[in-house]
């Protein structure tokens, strides 16, 4: 599984699939520098062959599972992305097409699953940030032995990162907004719930 959702994707919109990609089965979206909305960062909930919900990626991951034949649209929106023979509607929903086993552990410590786990929320302040005005706080510093783990790892944007310094939040004068706790699968789905309650697209696939 981790192949198929590696790279915490960085999508972004308006593309053409056309060549330049190194696999020449699955050409890899080329994108229009003159617009860049926020269509291909949607995210898109991802079915195992059995339909049962297991992950969340983000719309150009998906095409690129699509255009390799790994997966097929079961959903899809208004946007639609073009070639230069034919139109794709941008998926909501993605099944895979063959069965993924998915072991019940933690997801791979990374900045991207830290951040999904965080819902790109600051942990000190509250505040809701794009990806790239985030960066990760180790809770007990390592200058103290914090290690870089689940437990000690947190989303964290620049001013309390800054205000923080090498301290503990104790010390800081700032205050956890929750216990940081491994990304397990029951995390991602009761992530995927949240998301799915703004696409209701989703929701017959979350909501039995």
């Amino acid at each position: 599984m981790d192949s198929l959702f590696k790279g915490g994707l960085r999508p972004r919109p308006n593309i053409s699939l056309g060549k330049g990609s190194s696999d020449p089965a699955a050409p890899r979206p080329q994108i229009s520098p003159a617009s860049r909305p926020s269509v291909m960062q949607a995210p898109v909930l991802v079915l195992n062959a059995t339909f049962e919900p297991i992950n969340v990626t983000a719309v150009r991951r998906a095409l690129i599972l699509m255009l390799k034949g790994v997966a097929q649209a079961e959903e899809t929106n208004h946007h639609e992305v073009h070639s230069t023979s034919k139109a794709i509607k941008v998926p909501s929903v993605i099944r895979l097409l063959t069965y993924r086993h998915i072991p019940q552990q933690s997801r791979a410590l990374s900045r991207k699953n830290i951040l999904l786990r965080d819902r790109n929320t600051c942990q000190f302040c509250g505040s809701a940030f794009p990806a790239s005005e985030l960066t990760l706080d180790h809770v007990l510093p390592r200058s103290r032995g914090g290690r870089s783990s689940w437990e000690n790892l947190v989303a964290c944007c620049y001013s309390c990162n800054n205000r923080k310094g090498d301290r503990t939040p104790e010390e800081a004068g700032l205050k956890l907004q929750r216990r940081p706790r491994p990304f397990t699968l029951h995390t991602s789905r009761q992530l995927m719930r949240l998301i799915g309650h703004r696409d209701e697209k989703w929701r017959k696939y979350l909501f039995y």
